[in-house]
């Protein structure tokens, strides 16, 4: 069965002393190395995670950063459009204004320059009123009461005819 001899025996002290240098020099450096790895890239990792989060964070700052100034340039389009349209009013408001002015001003010019008119044909007629009874009559009509007279006839023509000169 078994024959322990001599070699055998060499071969297993050999082969202890090679696991007791292995294990001293070779085993515990290697095992520390594989400890150090480990842990760095446990810290890699943690370091990666971390990364992320604040790349993250950034990234929904930047966002909101981006939904604040599209929110502002909003703002400050529709404060424009706001003024634009307040403008506009207010130039056709003016404008409106300027028009009444103008008409009222010409509607009062056109009514002086009426009376005026009707003045100077109610004088016309006055005397040519007087030039025709002076005629009819045979003598002159200089006195006050004779223009009295004719004046109160042409305003009663006047009210008659409904303040139409003719």
């Amino acid at each position: 069965m078994f024959n322990i001899n001599m070699t055998l025996i060499a071969q297993i002290i050999n082969f202890l002393i090679l696991m007791f240098i292995l294990a001293k020099f070779a085993y515990k450096p290697l095992l520390q190395m594989m400890e150090a790895r480990r842990s760095q890239i446990v810290a890699n990792m943690e370091a990666a995670e971390s990364d992320k989060l604040a790349a993250a964070k950034l990234r929904e700052e930047y966002e909101q950063q981006l939904a604040d100034a599209r929110e502002q340039a909003q703002q400050i389009l529709e404060r424009a459009n706001k003024l634009a349209t307040e403008t506009q009013e207010s130039m056709l408001r003016q404008a409106r204004e300027e028009h009444e002015r103008l008409l009222k001003s010409a509607q009062d010019q056109i009514e002086r320059e009426r009376q005026k008119a009707l003045a100077d044909l109610r004088g016309e007629v006055v005397s040519l009123s007087m030039l025709a009874a002076a005629k009819i009559v045979g003598r002159n009509m200089d006195s006050e009461a004779d223009v009295k007279l004719v004046r109160e006839f042409v305003e009663k023509l006047d009210d008659a005819s409904g303040n139409r000169p003719c």
